[in-house]
């Protein structure tokens, strides 16, 4: 029978690892918005829409704060072990990987100002499907966080071939273009900087996805195509 005592404590926990899931799932509803917004930004020139997501990433950042403050918090005074342990350490890296995604939703919002004429891209017909897969990748990540669903972490690291794939042709798109125009020279690199965050982007929810596994699984995902394990991708 479990003790008065011990029983306290195991809901003590679980109440302190509700909020930590309540407020990463926070940052992640905020982070995937922001990258829509970002590109209807884009594609409309709408300096009013990029500020606010620009603003927006503050409260990101806070919430990422707030989650390593209560993680910490809730080592210290629950001394968890185990399963719990790896939970909490996994929820600090999984805010970080998605404070990082709203930083490069941020990074597309500031280029606007800098980019005259978007034509390009409304010509285009791989950013924006890039753009979605990148979100969608993020909302089924945190889809997956919230119900421990492996399959559905697995699925998302697949998808990120796609949108490495669309970057890699947006990115030969853009140099070709230059080579006909070479006075929009730099407002091409303005675009290519876009599609490189949103391919980013793609990197950080495949990491987070693969954090979620491993949370669930207590092991890392199994090897895929790249030979990529949790962590080993790069991230900068």
């Amino acid at each position: 029978m479990t003790s008065s005592g011990t029983e306290h404590t195991l809901k003590a926990f679980d109440s302190d690892i509700g909020e930590v899931r309540g407020l990463i799932s926070d940052m992640g509803a905020r982070a995937e918005s922001a990258i829509t917004q970002s590109v209807t930004a884009l594609l409309r020139h709408d300096m009013e829409l990029a500020k606010t997501v620009i603003t927006g990433d503050k409260t990101i950042d806070r919430l990422e704060a707030e989650v390593e403050a209560k993680v910490v918090q809730t080592i210290a005074l629950r001394a968890p072990m185990a399963d719990d342990l790896r939970e909490l350490v996994a929820a600090l890296k999984i805010s970080s990987m998605i404070e990082r995604i709203g930083d490069y939703a941020k990074n597309i919002a500031k280029r606007i100002a800098m980019i005259e004429d978007a034509s390009f891209i409304k010509d285009n017909d791989q950013l924006l499907p890039m753009s979605k897969i990148a979100a969608e990748m993020v909302r089924d990540t945190m889809d997956a966080f919230a119900r421990r669903d492996t399959e559905l972490a697995v699925a998302v690291c697949d998808r990120d071939r796609s949108v490495d794939q669309l970057h890699n042709n947006i990115f030969v798109d853009l140099v070709a273009h230059v080579a006909k125009h070479p006075e929009q020279a730099e407002q091409i690199a303005h675009l290519l900087f876009v599609s490189k965050n949103l391919e980013r982007i793609g990197d950080h929810a495949t990491n987070t996805a693969e954090m979620v596994y491993f949370t669930a699984e207590g092991t890392h995902m199994p090897e895929r195509e790249k030979g990529e394990r949790l962590g080993i991708k790069r991230t900068d």
